[in-house]
């Protein structure tokens, strides 16, 4: 038995603490609002992030984040990946430097660009870290639908022990040692998922949301590989896996609020109407930015950021897609091949 503290109460932490408990861990999930932890006490259920969906009685719920962190071996990040800088800040002196800390928050910080082992190193560096992506829906892995994700870590040893903790016979998890690539196929993948939203919005059919996957691969490949992310990662769970996933479903919420821009609703009321967090908006800026640091060509992000930020007609982006300078597919490989 692992005692382990999960920091954030939204979907995926509650569908996190659900799947440990049934593990047979001891947890303990924070939530910062009162008033949450008062309706789960009382109705026994996440009803405002994970509906229908029953909290075991043995996870505690709590506003106080010090009992929570508190004789924790490992600890869940699960607050949206632009509050974590936030919640470690102001949390620093409660984190004991053996306690294992577990990212699974998709985002890129907009201040910085950081990703969030990068936050984490910052603020709390003794401590180990791991990250845990892939395709994973908070709304499946509550409800035991089998699923596959990756855990990865810069020590191997790390990595294993969040496999052992975390696996189950409806949720697998693979090791993977490339922190950079794993985190950033799961943060980018969300500003392709808007796209794809996007094109449902208009009214645009497979063959576009095709299109617009495989060459948004290209594009958060193409950038991971230049930050110093392995290029086979973006190939496997935390790269298509989890860009299939986000971009096909009605779960995920960077589509749907895709979809509602695409139909002309104004950004925020979008925020507003999902009623969530929608990483992908924040991300699409940071997204944007390190393209423009690393000289990389993101044709379809920058489209995307002109949409969110410049108020840039969405059907005139698709034009301009459509519409760029001929290019060979396999581009980046030519290159390679004529140096």
């Amino acid at each position: 038995m692992v005692r382990v503290g999960v920091i954030g109460g939204g979907s995926w932490g509650s569908a996190l603490a659900i799947l440990l408990n049934n593990n047979g861990h001891q947890v303990h999930m924070w939530l910062r609002d009162k008033r949450q932890v008062d309706l789960i006490r009382e109705s026994g259920e996440n009803k405002k992030y994970l509906p229908n969906v029953k909290m075991p009685e043995e996870i505690k719920v709590s506003y106080d984040i010090e009992e929570v962190i508190y004789k924790k071996d490992l600890l869940v990040l699960a607050v949206p990946s632009h509050g974590v800088r936030q919640v470690l800040e102001e949390n620093k002196r409660l984190f004991n430097k053996d306690q294992i800390l577990v990212n699974v928050a998709k985002g890129i910080e907009n201040e910085t660009l950081y990703r969030v082992s990068q936050i984490v190193e910052e603020i709390l560096p003794e401590n180990p870290y791991a990250v845990l992506s892939g395709p994973s829906h908070a709304e499946e892995v509550a409800l035991n639908m089998p699923t596959t994700v990756v855990s990865a870590s810069v020590e191997k040893k790390i990595a294993e022990y969040v496999q052992d903790v975390f696996m189950s016979p409806s949720f697998r998890v693979y090791t993977n040692p490339d922190v950079i690539g794993v985190e950033l196929g799961g943060a980018l993948k969300n500003v392709i998922a808007l796209g794809a939203g996007i094109s449902d919005g208009l009214g645009y059919g497979d063959n576009t949301k095709a299109a617009l996957m495989t060459r948004g691969m290209i594009e958060i490949a193409r950038l991971g590989e230049r930050m110093g992310g392995n290029i086979i990662t973006f190939a496997g769970l935390a790269g298509i896996g989890d860009l299939i996933v986000t971009c096909t479903s009605m779960h995920s919420r960077n589509r749907r609020a895709g979809i509602l821009i695409g139909k002309g609703m104004e950004i925020g009321d979008v925020i507003k109407s999902i009623g969530m967090v929608v990483e992908g908006i924040k991300t699409t800026r940071s997204a944007y930015e390190l393209a423009t640091r690393y000289n990389i060509d993101m044709p379809i992000t920058e489209e995307i950021y002109g949409v969110l930020y410049n108020n840039k007609d969405v059907k005139s982006s698709v034009v301009n897609l459509m519409l760029r300078d001929k290019k060979h597919e396999m581009e980046d490989i030519i290159k390679r091949i004529l140096k």
